[in-house]
């Protein structure tokens, strides 16, 4: 997960350099006389890495526009954070900043994507981000024979 602009700007580098790279190893092969299906094969795990990185570069590009999606899960909360910051603009800095506490701590919560964050530090968060927390649970329908134990 892209997590910075650096991060970001890096991984348009990466893109750009990988590209150029699946063209000639594309042409070395086709110079091997191999069939278009043992080109295809030998291709596949470059440029399932290609595909990665354009993902990331893409979820990336809309958590910057704002386009987080609702929260689904609590579990999915660290992710959602982290999204919450860049399409408010801040950088970890800023975040820590507002949380007072060292970057570092903003840079391994975040490389962790917050695992194990408690109810109330995660409210710090958002209300650093300016995010206001609304949840909706659905209940789950249970058997009859269920329902005694519920």
């Amino acid at each position: 997960m892209i997590r910075t602009d650096p991060e970001y700007r890096r991984a348009l580098d990466r893109l750009r350099e990988e590209a150029e790279t699946l063209r000639a190893q594309r042409d070395h092969l086709a110079g091997l006389d191999l069939s278009p299906e043992e080109v295809d094969r030998a291709m596949a795990p470059m440029i399932s890495f290609q595909t990665q990185l354009e993902e990331e570069v893409d979820a990336y590009t809309r958590m910057r526009r704002g386009d987080l999606g609702p929260l689904r899960s609590l579990t999915a909360i660290g992710r959602w954070l982290v999204g919450a910051r860049i399409a408010r603009g801040l950088t970890q800095q800023e975040l820590a900043e507002r949380l007072g506490v060292d970057p570092s701590q903003v840079s391994r919560d975040e490389r962790n994507d917050y695992r194990g964050i408690t109810v109330d530090r995660a409210q710090r968060v958002m209300d650093a981000l300016g995010v206001r927390f609304t949840a909706e649970a659905e209940s789950l329908l249970v058997a009859d024979d269920e329902a005694e134990f519920a």
